[in-house]
């Protein structure tokens, strides 16, 4: 198995053979914590708009997401670990729109297997990735916007990279590296009410559901459901 590491929209653009993308502040720790919560699927979606039209025309319940971190109008939910915690989304069909994670999903092309992953389920999404043995994986690091890259993501992928590989690097040392993260700030910045401080805590618990997140095309739609193990 021949792991690449990538980041980026560009990397998204590039990614072959079984293409990861991660996302871990916030898009698909948000995305694992629904699914905890018995959500059925998510429709990963670029834009605020299709996310909303896919709820008017009853294919989706419920949206969730964010531009510039803020819930957009419309939509029921932020890109919230925290909010989803408490949300009642069981068999519910979510929409979802980032401006990183589901854009680097869409943009993944030329993936021939494609997963999302955050901290939560990186070991679950190891494990997924290893009973399919694929020849080639593609780790991509989505950062912010997919234009900067981010401590959190970039150690995601190493983590996801490591673990792939029959490592097991201390959970200890890759939160203390996201932590010290300029991305991490923002969740003690109590301007920004929109990152709350529980969002990082959740994300940071790592390897806290066992089920990795599959992306599959379902009537031209890119759909993501849970893989138990």
């Amino acid at each position: 198995m021949k792991v690449v590491l990538d980041s980026l929209l560009e990397g998204a653009q590039r990614a072959r053979g079984t293409v990861v993308i991660i996302d871990v502040f916030r898009a698909f720790t948000t995305a694992a914590v629904a699914f905890s919560r018995g959500a059925s699927r998510i429709y990963l979606v670029s834009e605020v708009e299709e996310a909303l039209d896919l709820r008017r025309r009853g294919i989706a319940q419920l949206c969730m997401g964010e531009v510039g971190g803020v819930k957009p109008d419309g939509f029921n939910f932020g890109n919230s670990p925290f909010e989803l915690s408490t949300a009642e989304v069981s068999g519910k069909v979510i929409s979802q729109s980032t401006r990183a994670g589901t854009v680097g999903v869409v943009s993944a092309t030329k993936a021939d297997s494609l997963f999302v992953c955050s901290l939560v389920i990186a070991s679950a999404t190891a494990k997924a990735i290893c009973e399919q043995n694929p020849d080639l994986v593609s780790i991509v690091a989505m950062g912010v916007g997919g234009h900067n890259r981010t401590d959190e993501d970039e150690q995601c992928a190493l983590y996801l990279r490591n673990l792939l590989q029959g490592r097991k690097p201390s959970l200890c040392s890759v939160r203390d590296l996201v932590l010290s993260g300029e991305s991490s700030i923002q969740f003690d910045d109590i301007s920004q009410e929109q990152f709350h401080p529980v969002d990082r805590e959740i994300a940071l618990n790592i390897n806290s559901y066992d089920f990795a997140i599959k992306v599959s095309t379902r009537d031209k739609f890119l759909v993501a459901e849970p893989v138990s193990l």
